[in-house]
């Protein structure tokens, strides 16, 4: 009757444990991330289930104002996202973000000074630096023959259907407003319709408005020239000895790209747990080394290769190009924006 009551006791002793077990790994919960497409090492997002019992839904977007739209349209719920610097001004504009705690992230302090506090987050309340970089010219130096220097060469009739551009509202109509000397962030209408025109008179000479696939058709040699985030850049360097990049001497965009949790994520504390691994120095060293892209992390450059570190592709002295800018929230006329690129996008 004894060893009856004592292996019914460790029975129950042992079932309660392993109902605790599987109670804790689900009070772990879930964690849904919205990242750019290409943009991390998926084996992290692995390791990080496995060191936190947190489940992570991961998806893709391919433009800053898609993302948008998603969340602002609600019915689906994030709980981490990755915006560039003019939407996350807008999205705390607009009261869609939740102040961090940074209290959760102690490697935070492996973020570089020099990229905190900028005017898109000037409290450093709502974001955490991820990637960062430029805008400049990728091309074959098999088929581009001439020097490439200005934008103006991705309207040259000789390299019609040779030529890729971004599908990004922001992007390409920054690379047409700043070819024919206007800021990128002008909010006169008269210089956006000089830009939108000018478009539009490129559009028949364009192969394709890509973002994620212009590395294959640059790499294949599919194409002549693409405008390129300094990571796409280097990627496609390095698998085709023909291709190089230049930012061009009008100047170009100066991009940031920081993880923010929106206001109404239900995993909020999961979301800054992922955070504090990404800024783990190895981690972040992980992701440059898949996506080429400069990172914010201090500490994590350190761990990099010599050659990358001091690669000027890469890593450009940004007081060397005086004429670098920041995209800045347009406000009230996103919807001017919205028009000029639908216009772009359906003529013939």
């Amino acid at each position: 009757m004894k060893k009856k009551s004592l292996l019914l006791i460790v029975t129950l002793v042992l079932v309660t444990a392993l109902m605790s077990g599987c109670s804790q790994k689900s009070e772990e919960g879930e964690l849904h991330v919205y990242n750019w497409g290409e943009y991390i090492d998926d084996s992290l997002v692995a390791d990080f289930e496995k060191e936190t019992g947190i489940k992570v839904i991961y998806e893709t977007f391919e433009q800053n104002e898609d993302m948008y739209m998603k969340l602002k349209e609600g019915g689906s719920s994030y709980d981490l996202v990755v915006p560039s610097d003019y939407m996350i001004e807008r999205m705390i504009s607009e009261d869609m973000l939740a102040k961090i705690n940074y209290e959760n992230i102690p490697n935070m302090k492996n973020i570089g000074s020099e990229y905190l506090n900028r005017e898109y987050d000037p409290a450093q309340e709502y974001s955490v630096p991820y990637l960062w970089g430029t805008v400049g010219i990728l091309y074959n130096k098999s088929l581009v023959k001439e020097p490439v220097e200005n934008w103006d060469i991705l309207w040259d009739e000789k390299y019609s259907g040779n030529i890729i551009m971004m599908n990004s509202t922001r992007d390409s109509l920054g690379i047409a407003l700043i070819k024919n000397g206007f800021s990128m962030n002008t909010r006169n209408p008269e210089e956006l319709e000089v830009a939108k025109k000018d478009l539009i008179t490129q559009k028949p000479i364009v192969k394709a408005y890509l973002v994620d696939e212009m590395k294959g058709q640059m790499v294949n040699e599919e194409a002549a020239l693409a405008p390129a985030y300094t990571g796409d850049a280097i990627v496609s360097m390095e698998e085709n000895e023909n291709l190089d990049f230049v930012i061009p001497k009008e100047g170009a965009n100066l991009w940031f790209d920081s993880m923010v949790i929106p206001k109404n994520a239900e995993n909020k504390e999961n979301a800054e747990k992922f955070i504090d691994f990404i800024l783990e120095p190895e981690n972040s060293a992980r992701i440059a080394d898949v996506v080429g892209y400069p990172l914010a992390n201090k500490e994590a450059v350190k761990l990099l290769p010599k050659e990358i570190q001091e690669n000027k592709v890469i890593y450009p002295n940004l007081e060397e190009y005086p004429n670098l800018e920041i995209f800045k929230n347009p406000k009230d006329i996103n919807k001017l924006y919205d028009e000029i690129w639908a216009e772009v996008k359906a003529a013939n």
